[in-house]
């Protein structure tokens, strides 16, 4: 009795087996199918997720290109059809709250509110990165220094550097390596990362190593000197920075007053901004406040902005 049963679970077992393996190789065969058509670029776009299909979509656009670059700049990583959908979403709960809460008209003016948000969390991006990469040219500087005192050449002290600091150094220096291995000139390769961060810290360092590279000079020294100066730098950016974070926090504020303003003279009256936006001189009234609470936020933010 024993060897009919040992028989059929090595009957089910191989059933099994055999399953897994037709299942395996269909699934590697259609991974194949998938890699040569999109070689060839015949992907079937009902294939294609969503999203993708989106950025596709896209990155046909100059203006979705562009859209592509300033989050690549901003070192996000969230797709751009992502990014638009959320915008979106927050104008459509801007606009529905504006509208039930004040009065339709200014529900309106919430869509706008999508647009902002996403150029503020594209700017937001920009400047923490921007300031993220100020931190690392004291370490940067040193390493190419120590590199170059080594009797390594510029472009290959920049590649070191590039493998040796992290992000978002790594990257851009990254970049720069594979522009000079390209065949492209120091200063082009350099201009270009002094576009892509735009810092007076960087044009210095950068001029620094354009100078060297065609006059000569003592470049380990000059590095070095230009490492020191951009740690006293870094710290007084810090210092700065924290001084300055009530007077932002102020800006803000000055917006949300506003709008508090207005929901609570609705709440105590009701109907009376939805009046206002249908008279005349409710909508004076309305257009002098925006642009004296706008103009509040605009100089304060300006008082309170650091040069890059």
């Amino acid at each position: 009795m024993g060897n009919p049963v040992v028989i059929t679970l090595g009957a089910v077992l191989a059933m099994v087996l055999a399953l897994v393996a037709v299942r395996e190789l269909a699934a590697v065969g259609r991974s194949r199918r998938q890699m040569v058509a999109s070689a060839a670029g015949l992907v079937d776009a009902s294939q294609e997720p969503l999203l993708a299909r989106a950025d596709r979509r896209l990155a046909r656009s100059a203006r979705g290109r562009a859209f592509a670059r300033e989050l690549e700049l901003a070192g996000i990583t969230q797709r751009p059809s992502v990014v638009l959908l959320g915008g979106v979403v927050i104008a459509v709960a801007a606009f529905y709250a504006l509208w039930t809460l004040l009065a339709p008209a200014l529900g309106l003016a919430g869509l706008a509110a999508g647009f902002l948000a996403v150029r503020w969390y594209i700017g937001r991006g920009k400047e923490r990165r921007r300031e993220a990469f100020i931190a690392q040219l004291p370490e940067f500087a040193r390493v190419l220094a120590n590199a170059t005192n080594a009797g390594l050449s510029l472009p290959t002290a920049l590649s070191v550097a590039a493998d040796e600091l992290a992000e978002p150094a790594s990257t851009e220096l990254r970049r720069v390596s594979n522009d000079l291995q390209f065949g492209a000139d120091l200063r082009r390769a350099l201009d270009e990362l002094r576009s892509r961060i735009g810092s007076r810290e960087v044009s210095v360092l950068i001029s620094t190593l354009v100078v060297s590279s065609r006059a000569g000079g003592s470049l380990v020294t000059s590095l070095r000197g230009i490492a020191d100066t951009l740690e006293m730098r870094r710290e007084t950016r810090r210092e700065v920075r924290t001084t300055l974070t009530q007077s932002i926090a102020t800006s803000y504020m000055v917006i949300g007053i506003g709008f508090v303003l207005l929901l609570g003279l609705n709440v105590m009256y009701p109907g009376v901004v939805e009046e206002m936006t249908r008279n005349i001189i409710g909508q004076v009234a309305l257009g002098i406040v925006f642009v004296l609470f706008g103009t509040g936020f605009v100089v304060i933010r300006k008082m309170a902005r650091i040069e890059p």
